[in-house]
């Protein structure tokens, strides 16, 4: 099967991550200071941003049924603050309503105000759903000072498509 790609920009390109891109994911995340902990078992999960055939950023998911556990948003140094994460993330949002994902849930020490900008709200870790307890994020890969947030998908659609981002 052809690996679907999206054209979001003339020269970024959203794939599908293989596993030929984990060491250029790991990089990204270790140079965001991202955990790596159970990141490598989900890379299929994974979307990555490349330019020129390089990986520049990654979103990774979580899939657990209905529920998906969002991690790993990171882009390369030097090319932040150029909409790269917003296209990640807006990627990853429009997978979970292919997907007819219930919910998305994250943890972050550093970006709850970033991802309020997509839906997310910050909910108190207790309510956590249990499927998403044993993932090596809850199991210490975050610290427990993180936030956690949650980001319920409607019967709408309430996800812009990769071209109006």
């Amino acid at each position: 099967m052809a690996q679907k790609t999206y054209h979001v920009t003339r020269d970024i390109v959203l794939r599908q991550a293989t596993l030929s891109d984990w060491p250029a994911v790991a990089s990204v995340l270790a140079a965001n200071r991202l955990p790596l902990d159970g990141a490598r078992e989900h890379l299929p999960a994974y979307l990555v941003a490349a330019r020129d055939g390089e990986v520049v950023g990654c979103a990774g998911a979580e899939i657990y049924d209905a529920l998906v556990l969002v991690r790993s948003v990171a882009v390369a140094p030097g090319l932040q603050g150029q909409g790269i994460g917003k296209m990640l993330v807006s990627g990853l949002l429009q997978q979970a309503r292919r997907r007819r994902v219930a919910a998305l849930y994250l943890l972050t020490n550093t970006a709850p105000e970033y991802f309020a900008r997509f839906g997310f709200r910050r909910e108190p870790i207790e309510q956590a759903p249990d499927a998403l307890k044993a993932s090596a994020e809850f199991q210490g890969a975050c610290p427990s000072s993180a936030v956690f947030m949650s980001r319920p998908l409607g019967e709408r659609s309430d996800v812009p498509a990769l071209d109006r981002i």
